[in-house]
This record gives C-alpha cells, sequence and structure tokens, in this order.
C-alpha cells in the first residue's frame, strides 16, 4: 500500500480548486477515472468542508500544534473510516485499498486521503506538513527535505519569493531621489 500516494491526494485537495463539478472532477488523476466518471454535483459540498478541515491541518503542522493536527486527523478518520479491501485488475496486480467497494466516490477519496496524510504524520511528524511561505500561495506540501527545511510548495515560488525579496533589497539600498542628505553629482 503506497501511504504516500495516498497523503498526496491529501495535499492535492487541499491546493485544488472547488468552484464547481468540473474542478473536482480535475481533481483524480487518470488512476481514479472511475471516480472522475460518478462524482456528482452532491459530492461538492463533502470535498469542500473536507478540504477545509484537511487545511487547518497543515497549518496546526506547520505551526508545531501537533495535538490539534492529531485530533482533526482523528476526527476525520472517524468520518472517513479506512475499510481495506485487496483490489486488483488480474492476478498479478493486486493491491489494496482503503474502503470497501462500493463506497461513494467522496468516502473513497477521503478515506485515502485522511489515512495517508495520519500515516504520514505518525510516520514523520506534524512538521513535515508545510503551507508555502509565497504569501501569493498558500497552497500546502508534505516535506520529503532531508533536514525538515523545506519553505515553499515549489521552485517556482521559492524563485518568485527569492526575486520579489532582492528587488526589495535593491530598492531600499538606493536612496530616494527626494532625499535632502543625498548628495547630487
Amino acid at each position: 500500500m503506497d501511504f504516500d500516494a495516498y497523503a498526496r491526494t491529501g495535499v492535492d485537495l487541499v491546493n485544488a480548486r472547488l468552484d464547481g463539478l468540473d474542478d473536482l472532477r480535475a481533481l483524480f488523476c487518470d488512476d481514479q477515472e472511475w471516480m472522475r466518471d460518478e462524482v456528482a454535483e452532491r459530492d461538492l459540498p463533502t470535498f469542500r468542508r473536507a478540504q477545509k478541515r484537511l487545511r487547518h491541518v497543515f497549518a496546526y503542522g506547520t505551526s508545531g500544534r501537533d495535538a490539534q493536527a492529531v485530533s482533526e486527523l482523528n476526527s476525520l478518520l472517524e468520518m472517513f473510516p479506512v475499510q481495506p479491501r485487496i483490489s486488483g485488475h488480474d492476478s498479478r496486480d493486486w493491491h489494496m485499498h482503503v474502503t470497501s467497494r462500493g463506497a461513494s466516490v467522496s468516502s473513497e477519496y477521503l478515506a485515502g486521503a485522511v489515512w495517508g496524510l495520519s500515516v504520514w504524520l505518525c510516520e514523520y511528524g506534524s512538521a513535515r506538513f508545510g503551507v508555502c511561505a509565497d504569501d501569493r500561495c498558500g497552497n500546502v506540501y508534505l516535506d520529503t527535505s532531508s533536514n525538515c527545511c523545506r519553505r515553499f510548495c515549489s521552485e517556482r515560488c521559492a524563485t518568485r519569493s527569492h526575486v520579489a525579496a532582492h528587488r526589495a533589497r535593491k530598492r531600499a539600498a538606493v536612496p530616494s531621489q527626494s532625499d535632502p542628505l543625498t548628495p547630487v553629482p
């Protein structure tokens, strides 16, 4: 069972736009094609509520509030219980799923996401749950760095933030033309 893949579905959900059914369908990867086909408008409120609560988990982890992150995940585990089953398409492709056959799309997806994030927290600690340090972003991520030092969700955000900080330092270092203490050449 690939717990990291399940945890990444939680990250994907928190970072997703969920303005409508098309946005929700875009959340599902190719391996989840059946979910994309079966998801309905009635699933949107469930995904939105879970998205908000999972964002809290990342905020708690980023700010060192482990007990709150654990409490929120435990509550979500009760709402979306794991009921493991073996699945496969032929005798060489057996693998585990986290919900029983016939579960709703939201139950299947959210049970996996919550389970994956819970395993991740137990394995690595909530300090590995990050919220992008770029104020314009807000995406969440799982810190896989060797020394738990990641601050941005992507290289793009890191570069954008560092360039903006560099430009701000340059502007602050250049004296203003209207500054009376600045010598005029």
